[in-house]
């Protein structure tokens, strides 16, 4: 048993949830407001520091202050194509720094300050955290998180960092639709073995998997996805039609004003949720650019129109999972949607015709799921007895394939993506060239045959390799992957028993203890002032209500 309470955390691009074990069952935790999901936004003022609801609320005022979407960010690299095209979207400043990383620039009390995207998204942890201890009374210790399934070892490196220096002991980084199907299955009770396919659609990342629950083991036969599609995508078409019209309408450019784009980008996400419930929406913002009401509508078939690629590229990873999997479509008997933006009728229905009309389950609530699933395996991990987790058993499987550069940059795969984790898998190597007496091994992850195509993990080099003939020494190379994804990968020479090992770390990419140590600090330091400016709050509304009386 661990000292505190432990708690399951789905950290979501546009909206996160925490969830906890009591009372022999998982209770989502509602935040300050009374909602259970809280929004992923961080805000500085000149005064404070405000984080969900309250940095949501302040967006369109100190836009250039408010920092959403760390998790688009998490784990890249600065001139990473696809966080360069978020760039665009994004009113807040993203500056490069450190061995091109990226870091958000915000001026926070009449000082300028960059924070890594791992810091923005400790914020968030933190807050969620201190909702659940608000709860319980208790101090919370322990925590699993979730990720898409398809991040890849570098952005799964800095979700841990971030519950890190959240002061959270990170127990399991586990998959988001894995969480989830953990959420669908722990309360059925029938023996009866049943393949489900999950759909994971939130507001930044797409995730599939498909699983096999058998009596308390849930088995991950395949997963696939995009890390880099959801909710916000959708926003930004809508947000990409209005700004088109208003230069029809008026002949400006609402592209050029950060503060405009804001306000417009807060109505579209809401004319994207009226649209899932009416086949027509309506949009009006005073004084929008220029003094310009701006008025217009949209109707769900226009809605669907501009999203026509993104809504179809959903069943591309779902086919992929399938027959990576082995199954056929008529082999699942469940299919469970998860995230906010499954509510989409235009997505339920590709969906289900994908599978011949198959009905879609809807015991779940798509908010909380994942969170649900992760506080129960955070239980069952913290050894807490309940009859409803004692077999609670997860056999995830590695997102994409593992292995090394050989000759001409070709990737040799080790680990094939798909293999159930924790795993263990070696293979024989040999030198190039005539008396060769060091090996350069380099790890990569991905799917394409030359490595200059995937990402690079990291290198190490295997030393001493008794002079011979190329082709004579044996060099075994293994990579091994925990239940967290993270890699250890080892070299040895047969011959003389020489060897050289690494925990795949990338350098670039990850911060380094001593930066996690300074960002601990300066996080106990916010959330000291943010406990004074939230008793002044308190106090402050006290004595408006006594003087109401």
């Amino acid at each position: 048993m661990t000292k505190g309470y432990t708690i399951g955390i789905d950290l979501g691009t546009t909206y996160s949830c925490v969830g906890i074990w009591v009372n022999d069952h998982v209770e989502i935790i509602l935040n300050d407001e009374g909602n259970p999901t809280t929004p992923s936004y961080v805000s500085f003022t000149e005064n404070e520091r405000l984080i969900g609801e309250e940095a949501k609320d302040q967006a369109a005022i100190y836009y250039e202050n408010t920092i959403y979407d760390a998790k688009r960010m998490i784990g890249r690299t600065y001139d990473d194509e696809i966080l360069q095209n978020d760039i665009k979207h994004w009113p807040f400043k993203v500056i490069e720094k450190n061995n091109g990383r990226p870091y958000v620039q915000v001026n926070y009390k009449d000082e300028i300050r960059d924070f890594r995207p791992e810091e923005i998204s400790s914020m968030i942890l933190s807050k969620l955290k201190e909702d659940a201890e608000d709860y319980l009374g208790h101090e919370v210790t322990d925590a699993v998180i979730t990720v898409p399934a398809y991040f890849n070892d570098a952005q799964r490196k800095a979700t841990k960092d971030a519950g890190l220096i959240a002061g959270l002991n990170v127990l399991r980084i586990i998959n988001e639709p894995t969480a989830a199907a953990i959420a669908y299955g722990l309360d059925k009770k029938s023996k009866e073995k049943k393949n489900i396919l999950v759909v994971d659609l939130g507001g930044g990342t797409f995730d599939v998997s498909i699983l096999t629950i058998n009596n308390g083991t849930f088995e991950v036969k395949a997963t696939a996805g995009d890390t880099h599609l959801g909710g916000e995508d959708f926003d930004n078409r809508l947000v990409d039609h209005f700004v088109k019209e208003f230069k029809e309408k008026y002949n400006k450019d609402l592209s050029t004003n950060s503060k405009a784009l804001r306000r417009l980008k807060s109505k579209c996400e809401r004319i994207k949720c009226t649209l899932s419930k009416s086949t027509i929406a309506n949009l009006s913002i005073d004084s929008l650019y220029d003094e310009i009401d701006f008025k217009s509508k949209i109707t769900r078939e226009c809605f669907e129109e501009l999203n026509k690629d993104l809504f179809e590229k959903i069943l591309e990873p779902i086919g992929i999972a399938l027959k990576d999997s082995g199954f056929s479509k008529s082999d699942i008997q469940e299919i469970v949607l998860v995230g906010g933006s499954t509510r989409i009728p235009k997505i339920r229905s590709l969906v289900s015709e994908y599978f011949d009309g198959k009905k879609l389950n809807e015991d779940i609530n798509p908010d909380e799921a994942v969170a649900y699933g992760a506080a129960a395996l955070s239980a069952s991990l913290s050894g807490i007895e309940s009859e409803k987790i004692q077999d609670l058993m997860l056999l995830d499987v590695t997102p994409l394939s593992l292995g090394i550069e050989t000759f001409l940059g070709i990737m040799s795969t080790i680990i094939k993506r798909n293999t159930p984790i924790p795993a263990k898998i070696t293979k024989n190597f040999t030198t190039l060239y005539d008396y060769q007496t060091e090996a350069r091994i380099k790890i990569f992850e991905g799917e394409r045959l030359f490595t200059i195509d995937n990402h690079f993990l990291g290198e190490f080099t295997l030393c001493n390799i008794p002079p011979a003939l190329k082709g004579v020494p044996k060099i075994d190379v293994t990579i091994e992957i925990d239940e967290n994804g993270i890699l250890n990968v080892s070299a040895i020479d047969r011959g003389s028993g020489n060897c050289n090992k690494t925990t795949i770390v990338n350098e670039k990419d990850r911060l380094s203890k001593e930066e996690i140590d300074r960002i601990i600090k300066e996080a106990e330091k916010f959330r000291e002032e943010d406990k004074i400016n939230k008793e002044k709050k308190e106090a402050q509304t006290k004595l408006y209500l006594h003087a109401e009386k």
